[in-house]
């Protein structure tokens, strides 16, 4: 067993104790993800300044044969940044104090930000600008860009913008040796051979410690056009949002459907929330036009998209913001369900992306085979229905959850049950959440001998002792 000892002992005269943190105290909000579900063991937390710093950690580190563990804001929904319990502790590393916005070309659409920037951050001192960096999650006001990147984050804006990699120019990244990799790009074009940051945007600090990065911005846009409304059923929201894109093109910013009982719990625990309409209808979906001008002009298309939808009798019930602070409050309500479902008990959140066209196909089998494991259980349904990511969620009460005789194996099993449906109808079980703790039995089932052999050699490549976030990505 390796002695962490003098590990801490080296790091602490190069860092200082305020920068080295053994205390169990001081490790709690780092070993423990934020819905107290996953829990490990670390060595101590450094929390480092700059990328200099960052590299000296992981020489000392790999002297000392301790693994390193980089994390940004702890907001992971599969486990996947707190420490896994498997072989010798790993030495945190924190990029929290690592939150330069380093510099922003607005006429190159291009900003340079450390990884310990949070989200929120860097879109406001984008907007500052004029620009728009378009990725948009639930946890934008406490994740970090350097988790976003180890886990190529989705969100709500990835039917217009596409997801994290596709609004990524270049990388800062410190490799297993401590050698800095300065791949800070900011072309939209470079054909010089392989595309390196591709290699660590998704990997989940398996690879490399990502330190910064240079974001790729977009215009603003200063008029949205939003309304929430109840579709007959997902089929017939499917349909609607063919008709959105037929009529509105690139405007269409976004297309998200909850199910009622989501909606039910986001209301029961988050205060100041209600329902947008009337009732509570099975189905709800926000939808909103963005663009750069022609304000009154996307109104009206709106306007008469839902009016189409509803004479086709595909929509029930609707309502469409009137000013800001409306548009806020509908976008509130879509960002609260984590937070419902932490308040509200346990819900087994899956990952899956499907062909659009098959979302609802999805939710109808997924809720049967759920069932056929436990008779009306509650099911949770947050899709973004434009890309086909359907987060799937088996949901039990803190009772119900106790109740339970073997808790990890039902959850297993259920998962496993919306995973098989998913990957029947050529989908995926991790589209935007990452691997984690909760991924790696389902990598080992769906993944071919071919992939994981290639995914293997990369790792061989460039962490040959695999001290970079063991137990992650590779069953």
């Amino acid at each position: 067993m390796t002695d962490v000892v003098p590990l801490i002992e080296a790091l602490t005269a190069v860092f200082g104790t305020r920068a080295v943190l053994t205390a169990e105290s001081d490790l709690e909000g780092f070993v423990e993800d934020w819905r107290g579900r996953y829990k490990g063991r670390a060595a101590c937390v450094v929390l480092p300044s700059c990328t200099e710093h960052v590299a000296a950690i992981v020489r000392l580190c790999a002297a000392h044969g301790v693994p390193v563990l980089p994390q940004g804001g702890n907001t992971s929904l599969c486990g996947g940044a707190v420490p896994a319990d498997i072989g010798i502790p790993p030495v945190i590393v924190s990029l929290s104090r690592m939150r330069q916005i380093r510099r922003i070309d607005a006429a190159n659409g291009s900003m340079e930000v450390e990884a310990g920037c949070v989200l929120q951050t860097v879109q406001e001192a984008a907007a500052a600008q004029q620009r728009l960096y378009p990725v948009s999650l639930g946890a934008e006001g406490s994740c970090q860009i350097g988790g976003t990147l180890s886990t190529n984050a989705g969100g709500t804006s990835v039917l217009r913008y596409g997801n994290t990699r596709d609004n990524v120019l270049g990388l800062e990244v410190v490799l297993a040796d401590g050698t800095v990799w300065n791949g800070l790009r900011v072309l939209r074009k470079d054909n010089t051979g392989l595309d390196l940051k591709h290699l660590f945007i998704g990997t989940e600090g398996t690879l490399g410690i990502i330190t910064a990065a240079t974001l790729k911005l977009h215009p603003l846009p200063t008029h949205h056009a939003l309304a929430w409304f109840a579709p007959v059923d997902p089929a017939a929201a499917l349909q609607v949002l063919g008709l959105f894109q037929a009529a509105c093109g690139a405007r269409l910013n976004a297309f998200e459907m909850i199910n009622r009982r989501q909606l039910e719990l986001v209301i029961e625990h988050v205060p100041e929330r209600r329902n947008p309409l009337g009732e509570l209808h099975p189905w709800h979906v926000l939808v909103e036009l963005a663009d750069t001008g022609g304000g009154d002009e996307m109104a009206d298309l709106l306007q008469r998209t839902l009016e189409a939808a509803t004479q086709a009798g595909l929509i029930v019930d609707a309502v469409v913001a009137s000013n800001e602070a409306q548009r806020d409050a509908l976008w509130t309500i879509r960002h609260s369900v984590s937070e419902a479902n932490k308040k509200g008990g346990v819900g087994l959140t899956t990952d899956c992306a499907v062909p659009v066209s098959a979302v609802p196909a999805f939710i109808e089998q997924a809720t049967r085979a759920v069932h056929a494991l436990i008779d009306g259980l509650d099911i949770l349904v947050v899709a973004h229905l434009g890309d086909g990511n359907a987060h799937f969620i088996p949901f039990f009460t803190f009772d119900a959850w106790h109740a339970l005789a073997n808790p990890g194996a039902t959850a297993t099993a259920l998962r496993r049950v919306v995973n098989d449906i998913a990957h029947e109808l050529h989908g995926t079980f991790s589209a935007e959440h990452g691997i984690g703790q909760t991924g790696l039995g389902e990598m080992a089932h769906y993944k071919s001998a071919a992939e994981l052999g290639l995914m293997r050699a990369v790792k061989q490549a460039l962490d040959p002792r695999g001290l970079f976030n063991p137990g992650r990505l590779l069953p």
